[in-house]
């Protein structure tokens, strides 16, 4: 009986495997791929889905999180260009949280040896033993900075023994920000003066040059302060 369960597993995990392959080959024999980087080009590849442009971007945006080179943000302000802020910023969050769930179950079904077989393994050996402490903490602040792979980090919490449903909710608290924040630029609705968006610029200029340089420093107090956090607890 486990046997079959097993196999059933593996199967389903491979049709969803060859679907996403399947969806992908479709998109760079369309030349999507060299439009990734620009958001009038998203654009209009949405807009030319009419009446299906909402499942349109829904797709592109659930495959930012399965493709990792694809850029969510510029996928984001692209829906929020052609089918305005609350529709894209709805579809677009929704579609970013199944493409973390499908990553995740997809990684519980084919297990550790699967998943070591393709992942980066310096990636894998620094995060995993960390998440499978049950730092959801880390999780959470992990997936607020840009630099830390937010992608790979939801695979590997597949690998633990997570509850699916503690998984489900740190996504929605942790991952709409950043697309929030294009959503409302590409839509439009967040409006600055010249000199506010010249603030803006430098201090998201500031934090970025910071976050590049300090990244390795910002991540070891991270681990620092999830330890701190779980000593406490355990007492």
């Amino acid at each position: 009986m486990e046997g079959k369960k097993r196999a059933r597993r593996i199967a389903l995990a491979v049709l969803v495997v060859l679907a996403l392959a399947a969806g992908v080959f479709a998109l760079y024999r369309n030349g999507w791929f060299e439009r990734i980087d620009s958001v009038e080009e998203l654009r209009t590849l949405i807009d030319r889905a009419g009446a299906f442009a909402g499942i349109v971007f829904f797709l592109l945006q659930m495959l930012t999180v399965i493709i990792a080179p694809i850029p969510s943000n510029v996928t984001m302000m692209a829906g929020a260009l052609a089918l305005g802020f609350w529709q894209a910023m709805l579809l677009g969050i929704a579609a970013i949280w199944a493409g973390s769930m499908l990553m995740f179950l997809l990684a519980r079904r084919l297990g550790h040896r699967a998943v070591q077989r393709w992942m980066d393994h310096g990636i894998m050996e620094k995060y995993l033993p960390v998440i499978e402490e049950k730092q959801d903490m880390f999780l959470f602040l992990t997936l607020l900075f840009p630099f830390f792979p937010d992608d790979m980090l939801c695979i590997l919490a597949g690998l633990t023994s997570m509850p699916t449903a503690r998984f489900a909710g740190i996504m929605l608290l942790a991952r709409p920000w950043g697309l929030i924040f294009a959503a409302l630029l590409g839509s439009g609705e967040l409006s600055l003066p010249a000199w506010g968006w010249a603030v803006l610029v430098g201090v998201l200029a500031v934090i970025f040059v910071l976050a590049m340089k300090y990244s390795r420093q910002i991540e070891e107090r991270l681990f620092a302060l999830v330890s701190r956090l779980s000593a406490r607890r355990r007492k």
